[in-house]
């Protein structure tokens, strides 16, 4: 069976883990995807930047490289040994100062999710804006699939939120299936959506 390293696709190549000299970028095309969600406690955008950059792991995300080597999308996923974004207060404390650090760090835990047995949580999934439209995010969601299969885990699991009905349209084109919501409450306010949407899909096993 081909490794998921080394997987081609029409035009680009799927690899599992973003190449150093792509990091940056990976970074940019992040803030990109989900700048309006966190502007408000990451902000300004070079400091969500310079913070993104300490807490990325690629060694948690999936990348789709370009036939001249250019970085076209990114998806990140989360496990409970690591995650694409992680990043501690001594990271949030380098880059706002202990008051901005200290205010932050209770807003980003609103944000976090946990891990369930058997299942991988994606972390993110982003793709160049001069990419759109290649078939590269739909490439990505098959590939973080193949991730879990490998790790012999039975689903994959995403959120959602109610503010970008394109993603959730790809992700059920993707056999993606709802399963459940959660509503942010006040904080719709700070973050810029109302409520996010638990979407799942089974990663049925090959057998030998």
């Amino acid at each position: 069976m081909e490794s998921l390293a080394s997987r081609r696709t029409d035009g680009f190549r799927i690899e599992r883990t973003i190449r150093k000299d792509h990091l940056d970028l990976a970074v940019s095309y992040f803030w990109d995807a989900f700048g309006a969600k966190l502007k408000s406690v990451l902000g300004p955008a070079e400091k969500a930047r310079a913070f993104l950059a300490r807490a990325v792991s690629p060694d948690y995300a999936i990348s789709a490289v370009g036939a001249g080597g250019d970085l076209l999308g990114v998806a990140g996923f989360k496990t409970p040994t690591g995650a694409f974004v992680g990043g501690s207060f001594d990271d949030l404390v380098q880059v706002y100062g202990l008051f901005g650090g200290a205010w932050r760090a209770p807003l980003l835990h609103l944000l976090e999710r946990d891990c369930e047995e058997g299942v991988l949580l994606m972390d993110g999934i982003c793709v160049s804006p001069t990419a759109q439209g290649r078939g590269i995010g739909s490439a990505l969601l098959e590939a973080t699939v193949a991730e879990a299969r490998r790790r012999g885990l039975g689903a994959v699991r995403l959120d959602v939120v109610d503010s970008n009905p394109r993603a959730r349209a790809l992700y059920e084109r993707q056999r993606f299936r709802p399963v459940g919501t959660e509503r942010l409450g006040v904080f719709r306010h700070l973050f810029g959506f109302a409520s996010a949407t638990q979407m799942r899909r089974q990663v049925p096993q090959l057998t030998p």
